[in-house]
């Protein structure tokens, strides 16, 4: 029986009662929050494992939360839209979310998208150690989930750090999105492959010199993205 704790925030009662029932029936304990200021509240008391939150929100809206979470925390998001914008849905990545569900939807889609991001974003206790990356002038290391560029500590978002990790441990291996989405977010038949797009633009922005003309994280026309030490 899991002991994750998942926060929903959800200004339809309904939708969250039923998020929450078959949250709860797969074994997670689930508390709520019906607008951002109620979430934030929540978020400072309770440390969530994981929040699942509604894009459209009263007083603060789920793009500002996730902006106010990212800049202390790399909790796991998943947000649920009804907007079918690809630009929306973008934006949200960018902000930091992990993930996104489409209204309406499954319950049942909601619990297998749980599992999916804590399952990449939690430690194994029982897996071997993984030693350090060290290259010139980088240094990855997946115990403190820190990326050191040239003596400085960049902090990476859980997925951005996995993407970077998996690249990084295959140095000019080219991986398509498809093949990053399932090793990265363990499912890739519901994500949209914009989404690895996404984080790979976030991790340029933050590990190279000039994100316009990368050096490390290169992208390999018509196939996908590899990393070059």
């Amino acid at each position: 029986m899991t002991e994750n704790l998942i926060l929903v925030v959800e200004d339809e009662p309904s939708i969250a009662e039923v998020v929450g029932l078959y949250l709860r029936r797969a074994g997670y304990q689930v508390i709520y929050a019906q607008d951002g200021i109620e979430a934030q509240t929540r978020i400072d008391s309770q440390s969530p494992d994981l929040i699942i939150m509604d894009l459209m929100l009263p007083i603060i809206d789920g793009f500002e939360l996730t902006r106010w979470l990212r800049d202390r925390s790399d909790i796991p998001i998943i947000m649920l839209t009804a907007r079918r914008d690809e630009v929306d849905r973008i934006a949200g990545l960018e902000m930091g979310a992990d993930d996104y569900i489409l209204k309406p939807f499954s319950p049942q889609e909601v619990v297998s998208r749980v599992r999916a991001v804590l399952r990449r974003t939690q430690p194994k206790s029982n897996e071997p150690t993984e030693k350090p990356l060290i290259y010139p002038s980088m240094e990855i290391n997946p115990q403190t989930r820190l990326v050191i560029i040239n003596q400085q500590e960049i902090t990476l978002t859980a997925k951005e750090f996995d993407t970077l990790w998996l690249l990084a441990q295959h140095p000019r291996q080219v991986f398509s999105r498809n093949h990053v989405l399932e090793r990265v977010w363990g499912i890739s038949d519901y994500i949209d492959p914009s989404t690895v797009t996404v984080h790979i633009r976030r991790l340029r922005e933050k590990i190279e010199p000039d994100p316009s003309n990368p050096k490390h994280l290169l992208t390999v026309w018509g196939v996908g993205y590899k990393f070059e030490p």
